[in-house]
């Protein structure tokens, strides 16, 4: 434990809805002597949070509140200063994101977030990779429903295999059911960054030009066109996510993934007429999302803060299952939660942070990493500890993925 910064934690974005479920999450599984503290620009809001939270734990309730906003770089820089790990929920983080990473690279600071978003990511690779590398920070993006089940998820179908992988040939097919409602703030993440394909598309190839795959090894993320799956028994949809991206990375950080390692991502929906309207939908959204105007209108479906209630988060569920091979070897995993974009999201979140802060024996790395080089093993425990199946079939199972009760 670092004696010389007062905090082992601190939550940035916790007047935010998600903010305020990781919150919640946190005041419950904060071990004893954990040092923590909740960080946002509003005094008043960060107050009634933790009167909120004092409610039903009364020991919180001078639980130390620090306020920041996420434009103003020399209180973001003192808050990076004060803790071992920041974890940030403040999105979109194309808009808002940058300043809090580039005071966890300065200050050699643990830094976490949720974000979605494949140009911010490569963005704050370009610009903050090496100088997080000299000072030892991680910074850990995308831990919530994306990427951390398909991630791990991918890491735990690899140790099932009864053969050796690493110098093998590996496929990993990965299918992902699920139901929930978005926020406002995750809406207006994909608004952002629907309407940015240009950008996007020039910082990827930025990108791969400065972080080149390992020599002497192949990693794809190739995935084919919509097909009817006997292993889902559904329509596999291709389903561009970030999900892949962090999973191929993960692949080049860790040498068990193989020599020939290749990750296909796909929505397993049941029936094509749902399929099919669900690609229209998006498409629609990324055409109006060019146009400022329209995606303005669209902004105001959901407004930033507002979210699913918690009966409708009680409904919803997710299930990914994957399809392994590797030298004549094949088997079939699934990792599976409750409600995807908040309940797993804020436990996720709150679960790597615990696990940066306080676990011992984790990978020694630093700069931008995926969760499964900077956690792994250590992180896929925490989470089965919470109530995440992580679980595997001695056959192919029957049916596709669908809710575990």
């Amino acid at each position: 434990m670092d004696a010389e910064r007062p905090f082992d934690l601190v939550l940035f974005g916790a007047t935010g809805f998600t903010g305020r479920l990781t919150a919640e999450y946190l005041a419950t599984a904060v071990p004893p002597d954990c040092r923590w503290a909740l960080a946002g620009r509003s005094p008043e809001r960060l107050a009634a949070v933790r009167s909120e939270l004092a409610a039903a734990h009364p020991e919180l309730a001078e639980l130390p509140l620090l306020t920041a906003d996420a434009g103003d770089r020399a209180a973001l820089a003192e808050v990076a200063r004060s803790s071992r790990v920041v974890v940030s929920t403040v999105g979109p983080y194309l808009r808002y994101g940058e300043p809090l990473v580039a005071a966890c690279a300065e200050a050699g600071t643990d830094y976490l977030d949720l974000t979605g978003e494949p140009e911010f990511v490569d963005r704050m690779y370009l610009r903050h990779h090496e100088r997080a590398v000299r000072s030892g920070a991680r910074l850990v993006h995308s831990c919530g429903f994306d990427s951390v089940p398909h991630d791990l998820g991918v890491r735990f179908a690899l140790a099932q295999l009864p053969v050796a992988t690493e110098g093998a040939e590996v496929r990993v097919r990965g299918y992902v059911r699920a139901g929930g409602s978005p926020s406002g703030g995750t809406f207006d993440s994909v608004l952002t960054a629907l309407s940015r394909p240009r950008a996007a598309l020039r910082t990827a190839k930025e990108r791969r030009a400065a972080d080149p795959r390992p020599a002497g090894r192949r990693i794809s993320t190739a995935t084919e066109r919509p097909h009817w799956s006997t292993e889902a028994q559904a329509w596999a949809w291709p389903l561009p996510t970030i999900d892949p991206q962090v999973v191929a990375r993960s692949a080049a950080a860790l040498p068990e993934y193989g020599a020939d390692f290749r990750y296909s991502h796909y929505a397993a929906v049941r029936r094509l007429p749902v399929a099919l309207g669900g690609t229209a939908a998006v498409g629609l959204i990324a055409l109006g999302a060019q146009l400022p105007a329209v995606r303005r209108a669209l902004g105001r479906l959901r407004a930033p803060g507002e979210g699913p209630s918690a009966e409708q988060r009680a409904k919803g569920w997710f299930a990914v299952r994957f399809v392994a091979e590797a030298a004549g070897a094949t088997v079939y995993t699934e990792v599976s939660g409750g409600d995807p974009g908040y309940t797993e999201t804020s436990r996720i979140l709150a679960e790597a942070a615990l696990c940066l802060a306080f676990d011992p024996d984790l990978p020694v790395t630093a700069g931008q990493v995926t969760p499964s080089a900077a956690m792994g093993e250590a992180l896929t425990g925490r989470l089965q500890e919470a109530g995440m199946r992580f679980r595997v079939f001695e056959q192919p199972p029957a049916g596709p993925p669908r809710r575990v009760v």
